[in-house]
């Protein structure tokens, strides 16, 4: 009986690993412009990117001719800090979630964590909340307190992909951060959280995207993110 379950767990982890690795398999030995042409974009075209803490994943997507959105690659995310929820001061080492920009203002490659592009937060939203903190960003060097911290390899190719669409007309490339992904399932789970309310106003962004696959207009009303066309 335990040898059959030493058995049983190391196919579970066997199976673990071969999914992790699976995930990670985004970056291959194959030229940048070669795997954007895949889904036919390439360096300069307008992008978008999303950011699940939960399942620790950063998407990037781009825009297509008509408008719509296709999914390039996933990046894991090797760090952030804190618990799921909200921002809410400085120094409190918790990893912003909701709906900022990053313009080429936001881009910094000398940080030192390595390369880096900040957030934008406290924005417009935060602020009305009160909420306080600075210098939230996406960098290199897999640290985190209060960031979302990447290996230095991965924020190589980030940095890259979107320090080209802004040089190439996007005025600014919209940075979606959601708790988890936000289906109804798993946010019935949450009805109890004291964040509840405030992940549905971020699940009006997550299933109009997942919808009609553009980027929502984003706005600001009596404290309340608003999601329009």
């Amino acid at each position: 009986m335990k040898n059959i379950f030493i058995a049983i767990c190391c196919l579970f982890v066997v199976a673990a690993c071969s999914s992790t690795s699976q995930r990670a398999s985004y970056m291959t030995d194959a030229p940048l412009e070669q795997r954007l042409s895949k889904v036919r974009a390439k360096q300069g075209d307008p992008m978008f990117i999303r950011i699940f803490k939960e399942e620790r994943m950063l998407e990037v997507w781009y825009g297509k001719k008509n408008g719509k959105f296709k999914r390039f690659t996933d990046y894991p995310i090797c760090y952030y800090s804190g618990p799921l929820g909200p921002k809410k001061y400085q120094g409190d080492k918790v990893s912003p979630e909701g709906f900022y920009k990053v313009t080429r203002r936001a881009l910094n490659p000398y940080s030192q964590y390595y390369r880096s592009f900040d957030l934008g937060f406290p924005n417009q939203y935060d602020r009305f909340k009160g909420y306080t903190g600075n210098y939230l960003m996406v960098h290199g060097d897999c640290v985190s307190v209060g960031c979302y911290a990447m290996t230095d390899k991965q924020m190589d190719e980030i940095y890259k992909l979107v320090e080209s669409s802004l040089k190439g007309g996007q005025d600014a490339v919209s940075v979606h951060v959601f708790p988890f992904r936000m289906t109804d399932a798993r946010l019935s789970r949450e009805k109890s959280s004291p964040h509840y309310q405030f992940w549905m106003e971020l699940k009006e962004g997550y299933d109009y995207f997942e919808k009609y696959k553009r980027v929502p207009n984003v706005g600001i009303s009596s404290g309340k993110y608003t999601i329009g066309r």
